[in-house]
């Protein structure tokens, strides 16, 4: 599932803080809530990046969908 379709699924508080640390490991409570909200962190999707032992990040991709986001862009996936 891509970025566009679990974002708005995210609780606004999650979205809020995706968009204040964008670029930053994800915490492991954050990973758990896009997994349920359909985003396969373990997939090959475009805006899944790399994980090692701090954590999940989002590619380059997805850190500038997220930012448009925070711009009040409609932005598309790549």
């Amino acid at each position: 599932m891509s970025i566009e379709q679990w974002w708005p699924k995210l609780k606004p508080a999650t979205q809020e803080w995706l968009i204040q640390n964008n670029g930053d490991a994800v915490p492991a409570r954050i990973v758990s809530e896009i997994t349920d909200a359909g985003g396969d962190v373990d997939g090959d999707a475009w805006w899944v990046g790399q994980s090692d032992e701090s954590g999940f990040y989002f590619s380059d991709q997805a850190i500038d969908w997220i930012e448009a986001v925070a711009n009040n862009e409609s932005p598309d996936a790549p």
